[in-house]
């Protein structure tokens, strides 16, 4: 009785194992009718997957004693929009057009930590031809003499007319003419502190960013190149 049982066993046993030997045969049967064999190219994706948009800008934790709320979210809506054409995004200039030129209205924002460097800024006498010291209209004209609106990537240093300076490109539909019109970042005598302190205002530039001559080598410090400059009125 034993022995059947054993050799029944057995029987299942040659069964399994001829059925299985069978499969792995008929694999490579299958493989020689379509005409070619498998290689390691057919375990790979046809197509690599795509890459996830960047996800946007987040908000930062800054004082609005130093940027104002809604001026700030435009600005960094605007890096957002330009983020491609902006090769670093961890600090931005808001020059705020708002606010007077005997105020410190030219902020440096440091997007991670929230850290902020504010410094006086002149405008373009074409956007204040008056000299009240309050911008009153931006332009993109040529000749105008004006502050543009808009966002701005800073470019390349160069010493010219107004020693050294740092070029910048219009990002935006208003701003779009400020590597044509030499509009810059420079430092000049009538954006000094003492200006305010003898004229109530600082002078005027002919459009660019005209910072005092002492704060000059710390703007380019932080600025760099690849970084962007947002100038409005909110």
């Amino acid at each position: 009785m034993q022995e059947m049982r054993d050799m029944t066993r057995d029987r299942r046993a040659i069964l399994k194992n001829a059925a299985l030997l069978t499969a792995a045969l008929a694999i490579p049967n299958a493989v020689a009718a379509s005409g070619r064999m498998l290689t390691q190219r057919d375990l790979k994706p046809v197509a690599e997957p795509p890459v996830p948009p960047a996800p946007p800008i987040a908000p930062i934790q800054t004082s609005s004693k130093v940027v104002r709320p809604d001026l700030l979210r435009q600005a960094l809506a605007s890096l957002d929009r330009h983020r491609g054409r902006i090769a670093r995004h961890d600090r931005i200039a808001i020059a705020d057009m708002d606010a007077p030129s005997s105020q410190p209205r030219f902020h440096i924002v440091d997007l991670r930590g929230g850290e902020s460097h504010s410094f006086l800024v002149a405008h373009g006498s074409g956007s204040d031809p008056a000299h009240t010291g309050f911008l009153k209209l931006f332009s993109n004209e040529f000749g105008s003499n004006a502050t543009s609106q808009g966002a701005f990537v800073t470019a390349d240093y160069y010493v010219g007319k107004h020693g050294s300076s740092q070029r910048l490109i219009g990002l935006d539909a208003s701003n779009c003419n400020a590597f044509g019109r030499n509009i810059v970042v420079h430092s000049a005598w009538y954006a000094n502190k003492d200006m305010i302190q003898s004229h109530g205002m600082l002078g005027r530039s002919q459009g660019c960013f005209a910072v005092g001559e002492r704060d000059l080598d710390k703007v380019f410090a932080l600025l760099g190149s690849g970084r962007m400059i947002y100038s409005a009125k909110v």
